[in-house]
């Protein structure tokens, strides 16, 4: 395959990944920060179906000596594992907006193994707790993904994702796999991937509303999200290989509101920075394209921090 039908092969894909860790008050929130990054985020321009098979790991604490509200419980030195697997099914329909314009929906589906210790106040002591689970997560829907072709090299998508509270989630359990609450995310995205430099720069800017979480009575507060990738594409073994840097910040600009927020605004904070590694290819006389990366995470505030390892395959078919 030709490094130019590589890059035209790489605009036809699109990705959502869930989160994995507890809700925005237990230290993170619905949008897993990095998730959606790159030439592999696009949306489709022909009709086509693709499927996606997507691999998180995380491992991260929440350090500074102070409480943190997960689930109903007031919890100190929190660590938590945890491992997500997720199928992403995407169609554009044959629904024709013009020559420059496309329209295409997915769904993720999730399923999360969660570990989760800490010191946890039950009453007058502070007792240890460690808490493991897994299970399905909360689906991801996009049921609105349009896309934009600027020119043979940029392109720009907007789209409107729901995070619907499928998972399981219990008041007083330190491990959850669901939020037990809905969060609507509008994003704009802009892409310049080189035809002929393979030179890569992607920006996704996106902002998370949250519904209150009702076994709580906590609401989360609206959080603003920054992701992007810069990487040179270049021919390796009859395909398109990609290195290059992936990261994001991600801020919390409302403060935490209900009735179980006793901890106040609680507006959590981070950015992470890592190597990002790709390939583009065909299998079967499919196109096939591969994404790993790690992501580390660093100036955090009132949010779990720590390591991220991402792994996305998908087939266009």
């Amino acid at each position: 395959m030709s490094p130019s039908r590589c890059l035209r092969a790489a605009a036809l894909s699109a990705f959502v990944l869930p989160t994995l860790l507890v809700a925005e008050e237990g230290g993170s929130g619905h949008y897993a920060p990095g998730s959606m990054a790159s030439f592999m985020d696009g949306v489709p321009m022909e009709e086509t179906f693709i499927t996606r098979f997507n691999f998180l790991y995380y491992e991260g604490d929440f350090e500074g000596g102070q409480q943190i509200p997960i689930a109903g419980l007031k919890a100190l030195g929190v660590n938590a594992d945890s491992t997500a697997v997720g199928l992403t099914m995407l169609w554009r329909p044959p629904v024709e907006l013009g020559d420059c314009w496309s329209y295409a929906m997915s769904a993720t589906i999730p399923y999360l193994w969660m570990d989760v210790s800490g010191t946890v106040a039950a009453g007058p002591f502070n007792v240890q707790r460690a808490d493991s689970l897994d299970g399905i997560g909360d689906i991801v829907l996009i049921p609105l993904m349009l896309g934009y072709k600027a020119s043979d090299d940029l392109s720009f998508n907007f789209r409107v994702t729901g995070y619907a509270p499928t998972g399981r989630y219990q008041v007083g359990r330190l491990a959850n796999t669901g939020k037990n609450f809905w969060t609507i995310e509008p994003k704009v995205a802009a892409m310049y991937f080189g035809q002929k430099n393979g030179i890569e720069a992607s920006l996704f800017f996106g902002a998370s509303f949250n519904q209150e979480n009702s076994d709580t009575n906590y609401q989360s507060g609206t959080q603003l999200h920054l992701d992007g990738t810069l990487a040179q594409h270049f021919p390796l073994w009859g395909g398109l290989a990609g290195v290059g840097v992936s990261g994001y910040w991600y801020e919390q600009v409302e403060g935490d509101s209900g009735a179980g927020a006793t901890f106040g605004d609680f507006k959590g904070r981070t950015a992470g920075l890592g190597p990002a590694l790709s390939f583009i290819t065909k299998v079967g006389g499919q196109d096939l394209l591969a994404e790993v990366k790690w992501l580390h995470e660093f100036e955090t505030r009132n949010r779990l921090q720590g390591d991220s390892i991402w792994f996305k395959m998908l087939m266009k078919f």
